[in-house]
């Protein structure tokens, strides 16, 4: 009698609560859509919160990016001060070996007054800012082995904007050697003339910047630094010694006077000694013997279309160097 109703109690306990998971199961399943969309809600708005922000590409933002390429570029050279040293050492030993030992071989074929060094001056200046110029954009082929280049290159800006900050940024690296040159005019008897060395430092500008254009345009097809190496030292002395950095350009032999025409070192050699002879104490016949200027076909090139020549062939391999950055993956 006693345990029946115990029994009842306990069926009558157990029930409701059966009844009772079964009925919060079922709200679950009936809850399910709801739940759902709460939950891919949430991740919605923790995406939001936790998304990268990339900015769009804009004309500020490119040329914010020109502005750090360049500025790296310098802070490269400054850390590296044994190239700064060494970069110029085979121009003074042009300038002082070679034109020491010249001066008195030349002695009979120049006006007098004038030095054989002072005429191959504007050469050692050329000299100074080539190699400078050249090697600044093995930089990129140094970058792409070890990884750097295509991080830049992923960057949210135009690939264009990293081939100008290259550009300007040899090229300003490249003047400033070929400003410790010019600092050593007294070397070859050349006067420190105002106007003469603002003259000399804008030409030495341009040659460094289209110099630095032609070294981007071939790093940015080259991968391995040690090609690259090879391929200018095979193309840098050749320019040089064709652009009549060592002899006047007048009565060569036909050949080498059509190789001096193509060099587009001649375009920049020619006008700088043009500058630097204007400015020394000798006569105009004097003058033109030294300076005798660029002809084609009899006709003498001016000083300016030379200089346009130049800027013309550094933005044009600039073009190309940027059309092969887009292409590259």
């Amino acid at each position: 009698m006693t345990m029946a109703p115990q029994t009842r109690t306990a069926q009558d306990q157990t029930a409701p609560g059966q009844t009772a998971g079964t009925g919060t199961a079922g709200t679950e399943t009936a809850g399910t859509p709801a739940a759902g969309a709460a939950a891919r809600a949430a991740s919605r708005v923790l995406a939001e919160q936790i998304r990268v922000s990339v900015p769009e590409r804009s004309l500020q933002l490119d040329l914010r990016a020109v502005s750090i390429v360049w500025r790296r570029e310098l802070i490269r050279f400054r850390r590296d001060r044994l190239r700064a040293v060494t970069s110029l050492i085979q121009p003074l030993l042009f300038l002082l070996v070679l034109g020491t030992g010249l001066s008195s071989l030349a002695k009979g074929s120049l006006p007098p007054g004038v030095n054989f060094k002072t005429f191959i001056y504007p050469g050692v200046l050329a000299m100074s800012v080539m190699f400078t110029a050249i090697f600044s954009a093995a930089s990129i082929v140094w970058d792409r082995e070890f990884g750097f280049l295509r991080e830049m290159l992923v960057a949210p800006v135009s690939r264009s904007a990293i081939v100008v900050g290259k550009c300007l940024g040899g090229a300003t690296i490249a003047t400033f050697q070929g400003i410790v040159m010019l600092a050593l005019a007294w070397l070859a008897d050349v006067p420190y003339s105002p106007v003469l060395l603002i003259t000399l430092v804008g030409e030495l500008l341009l040659l460094a910047f289209t110099l630095t254009a032609f070294g981007v345009m071939m790093a940015a097809r080259i991968t391995q630094f040690q090609a690259f190496m090879a391929l200018t030292q095979m193309l840098v002395m050749p320019l040089f010694f064709l652009s009549g950095a060592l002899y006047p350009l007048k009565g060569l032999p036909g050949w080498l006077s059509v190789l001096t025409r193509i060099d587009p070192l001649t375009y920049v050699v020619g006008p700088m000694r043009h500058a630097v002879v204007a400015h020394l104490n000798i006569g105009p016949l004097a003058q033109r013997a030294l300076s005798p200027g660029i002809t084609w076909d009899g006709w003498t090139v001016p000083i300016w279309l030379s200089l346009v020549f130049i800027l013309a062939m550094g933005l044009i391999m600039m073009s190309i160097a940027i059309v092969t950055f887009s292409k590259t993956e």
